[in-house]
């Protein structure tokens, strides 16, 4: 079982973007130390919910900073910015950091930032796989040329070039389709339990295209105590401080009406589905999320809790260890 950690650069009330961010690479340099196999980013622009706007800048940071633990982005959005943009600098941080890094995309929302950044509404609505499309062709290959509707050049070589396989952000069957189709695996993100993201495995293995199968990433929100009713107790006491204010800054690029979501109903979801608890607990749930799912790589979001390095310190510690049977406090590795 690969174990990552999941970082959205959640800023809580009175935090300095500034100051968070720095943190942020400091929570994947003591995940390496911990053990874990991997760091992920997420990318969010205006909004409190994550003041990180380029994953790949904070990941070229921590490679930096770091040996060992693999390097990625969950997700970058698509929908904003040039594929093959994105592929240039997926292919320098894939060198830079000797090999460890992974592009996860997704195809983002509906919000301000197509309206600031040019894009606009109708690259978000129908633009995803053309823009997948050409990513992928630039990562496969020394040239790349363009004759869509959103995108249209001559052939230009890829300078530096990288052979990458991205990782897709799937929350939609259409979704699901295309990185099936494509051969492309999937990232499944918290807001589902283990029951549906077994039936998205199932649909992308249905597609029956070779080497579409496996490689699949789980993010799961995680807080570890000394008790399952204590953990999930301190969850719910920190985890809508950053979500209601976060989630109230997603801002419509059009007159859509935002999404309204019962934010202490959510928390309480997502203690029930995912290791929230005990370390045994956290580790029994992650073993039963594997053996329903068929995914063997998980994410975990350790921000919610509020205490993003004691839960860094604690999982590496107390959970891994059950997951890889070493004895608890065992040093840490892959």
């Amino acid at each position: 079982m690969r174990i990552g950690i999941f970082l959205v650069a959640a800023q809580f009330p009175g935090g300095e973007p500034g100051r968070i961010l720095a943190d942020t690479v400091e929570l994947i340099v003591a995940a390496e130390r911990a053990g874990f196999d991997d760091a992920w980013i997420a990318e969010h622009h205006f909004m409190t919910y994550g003041v990180c706007p380029s994953p790949i800048t904070l990941a070229a940071v921590a490679a930096g900073r770091t040996t060992r633990i693999g390097l990625g982005t969950a997700v970058s959005v698509l929908s904003t910015q040039h594929p093959i943009a994105l592929a240039e600098q997926a292919a320098m941080l894939h060198h830079l950091s000797g090999g460890r890094f992974t592009l996860g995309v997704g195809r983002g929302g509906p919000w301000v930032d197509l309206e600031v950044f040019g894009t606009g509404l109708d690259r978000f609505e129908r633009g995803f796989p053309e823009s997948l499309d050409l990513l992928t062709a630039a990562l496969s290959g020394e040239t790349v040329s363009a004759s869509g509707e959103f995108f249209a050049f001559r052939d230009v070589r890829m300078v530096p070039s990288a052979r990458l396989r991205p990782v897709v952000a799937c929350t939609s069957g259409s979704t699901i389709a295309l990185a099936a189709a494509r051969g492309l695996p999937m990232l499944l993100g918290v807001h589902v339990g283990d029951e549906e993201k077994a039936a998205a495995v199932r649909a992308h293995g249905a597609s029956g295209v070779p080497g579409s199968s496996g490689g699949h990433v789980a993010a799961a929100v995680a807080h570890v105590a000394d008790t399952t009713p204590q953990a999930v107790r301190e969850l719910k006491e920190s985890m809508p401080a950053w979500l209601k204010p976060g989630l109230a800054s997603y801002t419509p690029v059009d007159g859509r009406p935002r999404p309204e979501r019962d934010v202490d109903a959510y928390v309480d979801f997502l203690a029930r589905i995912h290791p929230v608890g005990s370390p045994e607990h956290c580790a029994r749930t992650l073993l039963r999320t594997a053996e329903t799912t068929g995914i063997d790589h998980f994410i975990l979001m350790v921000e919610a809790g509020g205490n993003a390095a004691e839960d860094v310190r604690r999982l590496g510690a107390e959970v891994l260890p059950l997951l890889r049977g070493r004895p608890p406090g065992a040093a840490g590795g892959p």
